[in-house]
């Protein structure tokens, strides 16, 4: 390389902090996966963030599609793999077909939670998010053994979002992998009652922070998709990061990781004396018994799956389904 060539290597890399493994012509891969409540406006929100105009369908099982984008103008187009888990917690096990000791290192994942039935909201939370930790946790156990470089930088980026004099620096436990929690469906939200709509706020700003996580809510509105947009195309292309936050209860929230506080957040919404008789061994488990309190989760039996995915129509096929038919008959 000649010292021109060193010199704009350094004003790119100065430019993007973010790219540090990406060096200049080279392609970056990112992989993300979406998974949340059923009908949650999944489908929805990647095809506004590939900028494409067809109709939503529901998505049955694990699905795939990409994007592609040029950071700069003559340079190679950088990929994004997008996955997608149908079927709300149904087929939870299907994540571990996108999540590899492969891709470990560009993984991210997005929960979405549709603000409008808050019965299921802790359930699906809970469920989607152990199964995913659990199975990453998995893969950087092996990677300690077979290349324990990659598995410290993953441990040592979880923690890159809080600063050490953060003052919650000791009270949270960032998820594993970089997340982001996405509240659909706020324009159904927003006409529920204003006590219920700041209790499942402080749950998801609480539940956000604990995990190390971003946080916005969006709705059909181009302004809110925008901003969820936004958070994204940091995870998928490395865009710069908003900094700016909403934590005004009666607006939709945004929040970047890190940039909220126990502190800014208060205590769970219930009087002294309900919390004084909930027991609870962590922090998080009082919010859930708090939040379940006023929401009942629903079964699980509920959130179960028991339509036939053989019979959905966008599946159809001529020749297979008459054969089909005649095997039955």
């Amino acid at each position: 390389d000649t010292l021109w060539d060193l010199a704009i290597a350094e004003v790119e890399k100065r430019k993007n902090p973010d790219d540090d493994d990406v060096k200049p012509g080279e392609v970056w891969e990112k992989s993300i996966l979406f998974m949340g409540n059923k009908t949650g406006g999944k489908t929805t929100i990647i095809l506004r963030c590939l900028e494409r105009e067809e109709s939503p369908k529901p998505t049955l099982a694990l699905e795939y599609t990409f994007g592609r984008r040029a950071r700069r103008h003559n340079t190679p187009k950088d990929v994004a793999h997008f996955w997608e888990l149908g079927g709300g917690t149904s087929l939870v096990e299907l994540i571990r077909i996108p999540i590899t000791s492969h891709n470990i290192r560009s993984f991210a994942v997005v929960l979405v939670l549709d603000l409008s039935r808050p019965n299921e909201l802790w359930t699906t939370m809970e469920s989607l998010l152990q199964v995913t930790r659990s199975h990453v946790n998995k893969i950087l156990t092996k990677l300690e053994k077979t290349n324990p470089e990659v598995a410290a930088e993953i441990k040592q980026r979880m923690w890159n979002h809080l600063q050490r004099d953060h003052p919650d620096y000791a009270l949270v436990d960032p998820f594993p992998i970089p997340l982001v929690i996405i509240g659909s469906k706020y324009d159904i939200f927003n006409e529920f009652d204003s006590e219920m709509r700041k209790i499942i706020s402080k749950t998801l700003r609480f539940v956000s922070h604990y995990y190390g996580a971003s946080l916005v809510f969006t709705s059909k509105s181009e302004a809110l998709l925008l901003k969820a947009r936004a958070l994204i195309n940091h995870l998928a292309f490395g865009y710069d990061r908003s900094k700016s936050v909403s934590v005004d209860p009666s607006k939709p929230l945004f929040i970047p990781a890190g940039l909220d506080s126990m502190s800014q957040i208060g205590p769970p919404p219930a009087s002294d004396s309900d919390l004084g008789k909930m027991r609870a061994n962590t922090p998080l488990e009082l919010w859930k018994k708090v939040f379940e309190k006023t929401f009942p989760p629903k079964s699980f039996c509920d959130l179960q799956d028991t339509k036939d995915p053989a019979q959905d129509s966008q599946y159809a096929e001529y020749e297979v389904d008459i054969m089909r038919a005649q095997k039955n008959q």
